[in-house]
């Protein structure tokens, strides 16, 4: 893990950016690589009843490292998305606790 969730970007950017953000995720968390999973989820945004361009929004569902280390998965996250011609985006951080984890029945 971590799980990044994506909404906002197009599937072809999304598949540009995947490959060297999470080799750069994997050299600064330790973890191999098979725990990361990327998911693009398809959104709509509606403001005042009309349909608008969507915002760029990552959510990233992990174990919590720490303020420091998740500081710099923002930044490299952040780094990657921007690259894809986005002019922002926020990301949000939800911490698993370990006891309410599930794998197969076991917790961690």
């Amino acid at each position: 893990m971590p799980q990044i969730k994506i909404r906002g970007l197009k599937e072809s950017e999304v598949c540009k950016i995947s490959k060297d953000m999470v080799d750069e995720l994997q050299t600064l968390l330790k973890c191999p690589r098979e725990y990361f999973t990327i998911e693009l989820i398809p959104t709509t945004l509606i403001k005042d009843g009309e349909v608008v361009a969507p915002y760029a929004f990552v959510e990233i569902g992990w174990f919590d490292r720490g303020q420091q280390t998740q500081d710099m998965v923002a930044g490299i996250v952040t780094k990657h998305v921007l690259e894809t011609g986005h002019e922002s985006v926020d990301i949000m951080f939800t911490a698993f606790k370990e006891s309410s984890y599930y794998e197969n029945g076991m917790h961690f």
